[in-house]
């Protein structure tokens, strides 16, 4: 096979396909999400909708029934007017934000369905709750999934001619739309080349990790290095508890009698 008929047929990898995602999607979610902001509740629905646009994650937009608009005032935006965008900052007689939410005065076309309702900037608010779980950074996309499992594959890490990690007992990480990610134990990595650092970053998916710098000779790689000390239990925690399948049952929440789904365990 030649090098063109290489290229043409080559199937890319989720990572590129997620980037070639364009457009709105907009759908209901069925968690219960909240808002907190200056010690107060400014915004708390079962009606939330996930709306995704071209390369970014989900966001949530509120019914302006669920939300405290007590709280907001709209700005004298007509830059934002103009565009057909109304922002909202803070009435608390708190906390002053200036920016804190904004909405579509008349959104139209794959916008419609955001009509009554707003959307507040993620790091303005103080804290989000899907449910009675705090959630970070973003909204957990129902499309995203993680899975760890152990290997036998043989691993190295090799940095500027150098072997940094080497193992046989790796964990694989596979995260729709990233690449693979090889985790090692402490003892198959050179931990000497390693310095800890002050970074810590977030996911909504795996928690806070750390970081090291990594020194190889005269060079250093900052945060080179990460680990997930304490990553988010999801699927332990349903450890021992029953279930019903929603489709046999009357099951009620909070008093509403649920529908009944359709689905293959109908």
């Amino acid at each position: 096979m030649n090098e063109k008929q290489t290229m043409e047929t080559r199937v890319p990898a989720a990572s590129e396909r997620a980037r070639l995602k364009d457009g709105v999607h907009i759908e209901y979610s069925p968690r219960r999400v909240r808002a907190f902001f200056d010690n107060q509740v400014i915004a708390d629905s079962q009606r939330v909708l996930l709306v995704y646009e071209t390369k970014r994650p989900p966001m949530y937009w509120f019914p302006t029934a669920d939300v405290r608009i007590d709280l907001l005032v709209a700005k004298a935006d007509a830059a934002g007017i103009s565009s057909g965008t109304v922002h909202w900052r803070s009435n608390t007689k708190g906390k002053m934000v200036d920016n804190l939410a904004w909405n579509y005065a008349e959104p139209t076309g794959d916008l419609a369905p955001l009509t009554d309702h707003i959307a507040f900037y993620w790091n303005a608010i103080d804290a989000w709750y899907e449910e009675d779980e705090e959630v970070f950074v973003h909204p957990r996309d129902p499309y995203t999934r993680v899975d760890t499992v152990h290997s036998s594959r043989r691993v190295r890490v090799v940095v500027d001619g150098m072997t940094v990690a080497e193992t046989n007992r790796p964990v694989l990480l596979f995260e729709t739309g990233l690449p693979t990610r090889y985790y090692i134990p402490k003892l198959d990595v050179r931990m000497d080349l390693l310095e800890p650092t002050d970074t810590v970053t977030h996911c909504p998916y795996k928690g806070d990790a750390n970081y090291w710098t990594l020194r190889v000779g005269e060079k250093t790689y900052k945060d080179f290095v990460w680990v997930y000390r304490k990553p988010i239990p999801e699927i332990p925690k349903i450890e021992n508890l029953l279930c019903f399948y929603n489709e046999k049952v009357d099951l009620h929440v909070d008093g509403q009698l649920q529908e009944r789904p359709i689905s293959p365990f109908s």
